[in-house]
């Protein structure tokens, strides 16, 4: 059994792993409120795909594959498979966008949030161990079951705890300590798994192709740039008190359909008389006022 390092270059890799599952959770929270409050299906797959892409893309694909920039093996070099690479990226994309389609439409509840972290997590696990198996090196991988199904419940654990977090969290500090909160549950379902894995060397080391870890470098950069640029897209696009009210106004007719106990929303306040002057409520509002002529 060859010898693992997990930190072969100290903190710095478990530390950025650790940011960016943090900065993609703290996108991706703020986003997934948005869906909820939006006004149009348009608008609520936008939020959606952006919340998907944070979580999934960066929060868990380039945490992990940061956290294997410090990964190495002795006695052997270790390339990965592109295609391999990529369909893992896809699966944690696609597992957190599933997740967040569930309880991000329909009435808030505990079945619909134990599904989508349901699905989730194990969509988590498979993004996990298909990144694993993208590896390639002078051996085969073995893995103790125990701990392979202590980080599935890792997994589902903190899938289903960041998609609750998605539809109740919305005040800024709540969702800034949540991010942290995420960033320790999937740094700590990827270490787990990790210390399940054991490595057994080939007798004989042949040619090992694949990608190095200077080409895995780039995906995870453009992640962080497009992280940072949707977040402050997000921020600058945060709601007013009026879609606040339209989002509380849209949970009450999903959880009443008749509508028969939801009373009409209110606008948000007008001191200083905009809508009277014909000011126009802000592209995406889910109460956009009427204009007002003024009179002849």
């Amino acid at each position: 059994m060859a010898e693992i390092n997990h930190f072969e270059y100290g903190w710095i890799t478990p530390a950025l792993s650790y940011a960016l599952s943090v900065l993609g959770s703290f996108l991706g929270l703020v986003c997934a409120g948005r869906i909820r409050a939006a006004a149009t299906t348009g608008q609520r797959v936008w939020w959606g795909t952006l919340a998907a892409w944070a979580i999934g893309g960066t929060a868990i694909w380039s945490m992990h594959f940061m956290a294997m920039l410090g990964f190495a093996v002795e006695g052997t070099r270790i390339r990965y498979d592109v295609p391999v690479t990529v369909a893992s990226a896809l699966i944690a994309v696609v597992a957190v966008g599933i997740g967040l389609a569930i309880v991000g439409t329909g009435r808030v509840s505990a079945l619909r949030i134990g599904i989508g972290g349901g699905l989730t997590g194990a969509g988590v696990v498979a993004m996990h161990y298909t990144g694993m198996a993208a590896m390639r090196l002078g051996g085969f991988l073995g893995y103790d079951g125990v701990r392979v199904a202590l980080s599935v419940a890792i997994a589902v654990v903190a899938a289903t705890v960041a998609l609750w977090l998605a539809v109740t969290v919305r005040r800024a500090l709540a969702v800034a300590a949540s991010a942290l909160v995420m960033g320790v549950a999937v740094n700590g379902m990827h270490f787990t798994g990790m210390s399940a894995l054991s490595v057994h060397l080939h007798e004989q080391q042949g040619e090992i192709t694949g990608a190095g870890f200077s080409t895995l470098l780039v995906p995870i950069v453009l992640a962080v740039i497009l992280v940072v640029v949707g977040l402050v897209y997000a921020l600058l696009a945060a709601p007013t008190e009026e879609d606040r009210a339209g989002a509380a106004y849209l949970d009450a007719r999903r959880a009443d359909p008749a509508g028969a106990s939801v009373p009409d929303p209110q606008p948000a306040p007008d001191p200083v008389g905009l809508r009277a002057r014909g000011t126009r409520a802000r592209p995406g509002s889910t109460f956009p006022t009427r204009r007002v002529d003024p009179p002849r």
